[in-house]
C-alpha cells in the first residue's frame, strides 16, 4: 500500500507548478529591469500609492467641500474596504514575499504577506472609481479638475490609469510582490471601485 503522499496529492502540490512559474517569471522581471529603472522612481510610485498618503488626501477632499461628497465619500469608504479586505485575504493565504525583496519592513502583520498586492488593489480601485465617477459626472468633478488642474478631465483620467498600471507593475519590478499577487490585487481593486461607485455613494 502506497503512502498518502503518493496516492492522494495534497492541494498545495497541485498549485506548486503555478506558484513556481509565478516566482520564476517575477524574479526574471525583477532582475531584467533592476539595472534599467532607477530605484528611487519605483519607491516614489510605492509611496504615492501608500494608504498613509491616499487616505489623508481623500479625507482632505471631504473636509474641503461638501460638494465633493460624490467623490470623497466612496473614496474614503472604498479605501477602508480595501484595507480590510486585502488584510483578510493576506492573513488567509499567508504567502511569503519574494526572498529577494530588499529592505521591506512590515507596517502591520498582514503586510508581512504577499498575496494579494495592496498597492495594486488600491491604485486600480482609485482609477476605476474615478473613471466611473467621471463617466457619470454631473459636472462638479469635471469643473473642479478644469479649475484646479487646468487640464481636460479626459487627460487627467488617462494620467490616473497610467499611474495605476505603472505603479502596480512596479511592485514586481521592485521585488515587493510576485506577478500573480499584482494581478489578483488589480482584480480586487477594480471590483472595489465598482462596489464603491454603486453602493457607497451617499
Amino acid at each position: 500500500m502506497g503512502s498518502p503522499e503518493a496516492t492522494s496529492p495534497s492541494k498545495p502540490s497541485l498549485l506548486h507548478p503555478l506558484i513556481t512559474l509565478d516566482a520564476t517569471v517575477s524574479h526574471f522581471l525583477h532582475v531584467l529591469f533592476k539595472p534599467i529603472l532607477p530605484t528611487f522612481l519605483l519607491l516614489l510610485l510605492e509611496y504615492s500609492a501608500d494608504f498613509r498618503f491616499s487616505f489623508p488626501v481623500s479625507l482632505s477632499l471631504f473636509l474641503a467641500s461638501s460638494s465633493l461628497s460624490s467623490l470623497s465619500v466612496p473614496l474614503i469608504l472604498g479605501l477602508l474596504l480595501d484595507l480590510a479586505l486585502i488584510g483578510l485575504i493576506k492573513l488567509t493565504f499567508r504567502r511569503a514575499r519574494p526572498h529577494y525583496n530588499p529592505n521591506m519592513s512590515a507596517v502591520v502583520h498582514a503586510d508581512s504577506f504577499s498575496f494579494p498586492s495592496g498597492h495594486a488593489s488600491r491604485v486600480l480601485f482609485l482609477a476605476s472609481l474615478f473613471h466611473l465617477i467621471l463617466q457619470n459626472d454631473d459636472g462638479i468633478v469635471s469643473d473642479l479638475i478644469q479649475r484646479w488642474i487646468k487640464f481636460e478631465p479626459g487627460f487627467v483620467l488617462l494620467g490616473i490609469w497610467v499611474w495605476a498600471i505603472v505603479t502596480a507593475t512596479s511592485r514586481v519590478l521592485l521585488g515587493r510582490h510576485f506577478l500573480f499577487d499584482v494581478l489578483a490585487g488589480a482584480f480586487v481593486g477594480v471590483l472595489e471601485g465598482i462596489v464603491a461607485f454603486r453602493f457607497l455613494r451617499f
